[in-house]
């Protein structure tokens, strides 16, 4: 599932395409809520692994305006931050769509939950 915890970890890998790379830029996409477990220590333990601007970034582009321009240290978030990133980060999923690339415009299509970033022979 695409996730926007998945997102933020993923780049284009198209050969010669090593800059501006990343995030990739959600297109024509169809969302799903999906209710998730709510765990503040993994969200602590995750949030210095998360590329924040580009989160934040890819939430404003797909309509939630929830996240503050900076985060927190992980040991000073408070409750209602957590609940908020835990939304962001674990319940939004993109069921349809596409993800381009920001540099060499390469289209990855997500189709049911599950996006395809494999590439062609001569991409790799």
């Amino acid at each position: 599932m695409v996730r926007l915890i998945t997102h933020n970890l993923l780049a284009c890998h198209v050969r010669g395409c090593t800059s501006n790379n990343f995030p990739l830029v959600f297109k024509d996409v169809q969302l799903q809520l999906k209710e998730a477990e709510y765990n503040p220590d993994f969200l602590r333990g995750f949030m210095p692994k998360l590329e924040w601007k580009a989160l934040v970034d890819t939430a404003k582009s797909l309509n939630n305006q929830s996240l503050p321009d900076q985060a927190p240290e992980p040991q000073a978030a408070n409750e209602e931050f957590l609940k908020i990133l835990h939304h962001v980060l674990l319940e939004i999923h993109v069921e349809e769509g596409a993800m381009l690339c920001p540099n060499c415009s390469h289209v990855y299509p997500i189709s049911n939950g599950i996006p395809n970033m494999l590439l062609q022979e001569h991409e790799l």
